[in-house]
């Protein structure tokens, strides 16, 4: 079965974007014919400045490769490398009603801002674009947070409708997501988001991930009083990397008068640093190296044109396109 994943180079990964999309999807590696992609087609609706889409492309490759992603065991490859997924994008949209785009939970969003006409025409456009990646690949399934299922959904609307048009060229897939997964709290104890500015990145320098996790938001119960560490936001992310014999250790010192938020920001700290010590380390070499980070995503865009000129050649030939 195919397993398809995509994560858009738009900042350096966060504690958010680790533990609900890119530790979940590398753990499949062993299980299904994985390919991931980084979707930098998908960034440009709010990256605009070329250095910056380099950077954060090659910060997404090494993150995935310093956390455990095998480029032998799947194929691995950056969106922008095979334009024939935005020319799958094209033939879908001809056969997408506007009425199915404007329920996307991002143009809604942005309607009820009142900003929809300031927006781009990539962000309206965005869950074409994203049925393009899936179908093109005859996905099997797709892991997703529970916030992207409609996507999946939408996706099965349009090769349905291209289906029922042309005849049967496109393998409709499954979402798939993790129940399990609580949402991840920031820094303010909100759901931990670029957009809301309360992230923890772990691959960012020692001195500057102790600052944003000295800043983590608590209340202000004395230090020579207990404290309720199920309540706490720094609990609360400690437990998401810790041991239980590690979080009942601190949820002890948490009862214990003299042990201030303080104290528990730097168990934080400190069991973030060990947990990463390893990825850290290759993930600043390959940072160091970004020809070796090229070399990773062209054999793995070599290797998924395969399947994808394939299932183009056959959307080609149901619409009466020369196939190439």
């Amino acid at each position: 079965m195919i397993s398809l994943s995509g994560i858009k180079p738009t900042s350096t990964p966060h504690v958010g974007n680790h533990l609900g999309m890119i530790e979940p999807a590398i753990a499949l590696q062993d299980q299904y014919d994985c390919r991931y992609f980084i979707a930098d087609y998908h960034a440009m609706t709010t990256v605009h400045d070329a250095a910056k889409m380099r950077e954060y492309s090659h910060g997404i490759a090494a993150y995935f490769l310093a956390f455990g992603l095998d480029p032998k065991k799947c194929i691995f490859y950056r969106q922008s490398d095979l334009p024939q997924v935005c020319e799958l994008a094209w033939i879908l949209s001809c056969v997408t009603n506007m009425g199915l785009l404007e329920r996307a939970h991002a143009w809604k969003a942005a309607k009820d801002r009142g900003t929809a006409g300031e927006e781009c025409h990539g962000l309206f456009a965005y869950p074409v674009l994203m049925a393009a990646d899936i179908l093109i690949h005859d996905s099997d399934i797709v892991p997703v947070g529970k916030d992207q299922v409609q996507h999946v959904e939408m996706t099965r609307d349009m090769a349905e409708r291209f289906n029922f048009t042309f005849g049967e060229t496109f393998h409709l897939p499954q979402a798939k997501f993790n129940e399990t997964m609580a949402t991840i709290p920031g820094l303010d104890g909100r759901k931990m988001s670029k957009s809301y500015g309360n992230t923890i990145n772990l691959m960012y320098a020692p001195k500057q991930l102790k600052k944003q996790i000295m800043s983590i938001v608590t209340d202000s119960t004395p230090i020579d009083q207990p404290k309720e560490y199920e309540t706490c936001n720094v609990y609360n992310l400690y437990k998401l990397f810790a041991t239980p014999e590690q979080c009942a250790e601190l949820a002890e010192k948490y009862r214990t008068p003299g042990f201030g938020y303080g104290h528990a920001k730097l168990a934080l700290y400190d069991l973030l640093m060990e947990k990463t010590e390893k990825p850290r380390q290759i993930y600043n070499d390959y940072m160091a190296h970004p020809d070796t980070l090229e070399d990773v995503l062209r054999d793995g865009a070599a290797r998924a044109r395969v399947k994808m000129d394939e299932v183009l050649n056959r959307a080609r030939k149901a619409v009466g396109y020369r196939v190439n």
